[in-house]
């Protein structure tokens, strides 16, 4: 596996041997938006983008249609592609969709749990913790997903996993929106303890109930960001 830094270090491509050269693309780019490295609005330039990664316009060309295809780019008349900016519609399908999938999810948690699902969930979430302190808003985030990982490991549900695993780019850009407030961060780790004790307890309504508080809050949180 080979890297390619353009000047200032801010994009960088892993060359991936098993995978064709216009996916490894795709994928730097998208997670490059996802993770805000690109913000909303910035422009994606066919050349300046192929120079920085060291390849063709060809595989950039599609890489950006195959973005524009699932809601990170938009073309712009005139202007070429950017970077689409984050709507309240847009968050409020995704975290619907997703509000049902983990409210399923602790249902078929609490009816699994063990002793050693709820040391694994302990276990993540202490790296969560440890996350927040550090402050760095993409830890925080992957060690959220884990935490939530923890608990799809528990429903025994192969199908459930798999749409979950579908929307997880997509869930990724909002929760890394939220998490960049401050304010968020003793909120979810309050929330996070509440999951795993109604987990331990096997109290599926009380489970679902926090599940649900969990997402709207980043809902709302999300909300004020959009309208500030």
């Amino acid at each position: 596996m080979e890297d390619f830094t353009d000047m200032k270090g801010d994009l960088k491509m892993d060359v991936n041997d098993y995978l064709p050269l216009r996916d490894v693309v795709f994928n730097t780019l998208r997670q490059a938006i996802l993770r805000g490295e690109m913000e909303p609005g910035e422009r994606l330039m066919e050349i300046q983008l192929a120079q920085k990664l060291g390849v063709s316009r060809t595989p950039i060309r599609e890489a950006i249609r195959k973005l524009e295809l699932e809601g990170l780019v938009i073309m712009i008349p005139r202007k070429g592609a950017e970077v689409a900016h984050i709507t309240e519609k847009d968050m409020r399908d995704v975290l619907e969709v997703r509000c049902t999938l983990e409210e399923l999810a602790v249902l078929l948690a609490c009816k699994n749990v063990n002793a050693e699902h709820i040391a694994a969930l302990k276990a993540a979430n202490k790296v969560f913790e440890m996350a927040i302190v550090s402050k760095d808003v993409v830890n925080i985030v992957e060690a959220d997903v884990k935490f939530h990982d923890a608990i799809y490991a528990m429903t025994n549900n192969d199908r459930l996993i798999q749409i979950i695993n579908n929307l997880r780019e997509q869930m990724y850009r909002y929760r890394l929106e939220y998490v960049k407030d401050a304010r968020t961060h003793s909120i979810l780790i309050s929330e996070h303890n509440d999951i795993i004790k109604n987990i331990s307890e096997k109290d599926i309504l009380a489970a679902q109930d926090v599940m649900r508080h969990h997402i709207r809050n980043q809902e709302k949180g999300i909300t004020r960001l959009l309208k500030n």
